[in-house]
């Protein structure tokens, strides 16, 4: 097992105390279960990286990006691919998606947490719990 450098667990101590609107919103949906019963870490060190949202059980990343993501488009492909090659899936957010979408944000989540691929995703806010 890999363990997490000092600098990037303190870095992402810090980063959950200063969570974005956007990340407290999303997270007050992701917490203590409620998307489909699979539990999703805020924060959560993953080699060089810290990824927004984790669900381990599933390998699937949730990132939020912000209006400074614009002038990052290289590094933030280079993270997907890094996370991509070591069995992740990633997902990725517009701030504003979260903050003025998030039924629609949600569904899409739930539809990546669906606990057998080989069944269709089910629809509706009560797939979603």
């Amino acid at each position: 097992m890999n363990r997490v450098s000092p600098i990037i667990k303190q870095f992402s101590r810090q980063l959950r105390r200063d969570m974005t609107d956007a990340e407290q919103k999303l997270w007050q949906h992701l917490r203590m279960r409620q998307v489909r019963g699979f539990a999703f870490r805020r924060q959560h060190p993953c080699g060089p990286f810290i990824l927004d949202f984790a669900c381990l059980q599933l390998k699937l990343a949730i990132e939020l990006d912000g209006g400074q993501h614009n002038e990052n488009i290289q590094k933030d492909a280079e993270r997907s691919s890094y996370l991509q090659k070591n069995g992740w899936s990633v997902l990725r957010f517009w701030n504003n998606e979260v903050l003025q979408e998030m039924d629609a944000v949600l569904t899409e989540i739930a539809q990546h947490c669906n606990p057998h691929p080989s069944l269709p995703p089910q629809m509706g806010k009560e797939s979603l719990r």
